[in-house]
């Protein structure tokens, strides 16, 4: 009787055993680029469609150029931000690329910013400068480079809408003191050190203030910018007349 008592206890937990298995591999989470970006959806949000926290923008819908630049200026510190310098240390350009590639064919929903209390004047300045520039200082418009409607433009250039103001006053500041740099021609460093604090701060509440929209990047290869921008490639004038 003992002897059979015992086999049984041996089939019994030999039986658990390969159930156990079975579940732990019916449970397993999928190996996809969904399942492993998991990491970056704590801050940036599900599907990366932003939080409301001011310091973690959207990357859902951001071109790839453009994530895949911030990712590798990350990893290799020309842009600082020691949770992200950390998390992308010892990652490879392909699978920095991968990353960038998933993050920019999403389109979910954009969370509702905020309405922006300043005053009239400065959201005047604010949507002068994005939609004018300032010619004095050789500054473009916002929407020459990045879009009628700021959506972005592809391969590199980010969309601006559904920031807060803090967060573009807090680049824009990275960007005239060398926090923040991209590949030469580093554009932005050139465009942001010469705004004054004050059109930093107009700049920042006006974007903050136009509506989100579901705008995707624009996509026109060879189209040239007012400025060099080693982040956007761009046909030479010469090519381009040689190619008309």
């Amino acid at each position: 009787m003992k002897f059979l008592t015992t086999s049984f206890a041996v089939a019994l937990m030999v039986h658990a055993g390969a159930a156990f298995g079975q579940a732990t591999a019916a449970d397993r989470i999928p190996d996809t680029m969904e399942a492993r970006v998991q990491a970056c959806t704590g801050c940036h949000g599900a599907q990366g469609r932003g939080v409301e926290n001011v310091y973690f923008p959207r990357l859902a819908g951001k071109p790839a150029g453009y994530l895949y630049n911030q990712l590798v200026a990350f990893r290799d510190g020309r842009r600082k931000y020691v949770p992200m310098n950390y998390l992308l240390a010892y990652l490879p350009d392909a699978y920095l690329m991968r990353m960038a590639e998933h993050f920019a064919a999403l389109n979910p929903p954009p969370l509702v910013q905020p309405a922006v209390a300043r005053p009239a004047q400065q959201l005047a300045e604010g949507q002068r400068i994005v939609t004018q520039g300032i010619p004095a200082k050789k500054v473009p418009a916002c929407i020459t480079c990045h879009g009628q409607e700021l959506g972005g433009r592809e391969p590199g250039i980010p969309g601006l809408l559904g920031l807060r103001a803090d967060y573009v006053s807090a680049q824009l500041g990275a960007w005239r003191y060398g926090v923040r740099t991209a590949l030469a021609p580093d554009c932005m460093q050139l465009v942001a050190s010469s705004l004054s604090e004050s059109e930093v701060a107009a700049v920042s509440a006006y974007l903050a203030s136009v509506p989100v929209t579901s705008s995707r990047p624009l996509h026109q290869p060879g189209m040239r910018l007012p400025i060099a921008c080693g982040s956007q490639p761009q046909t030479s004038p010469q090519k381009q007349e040689a190619s008309r």
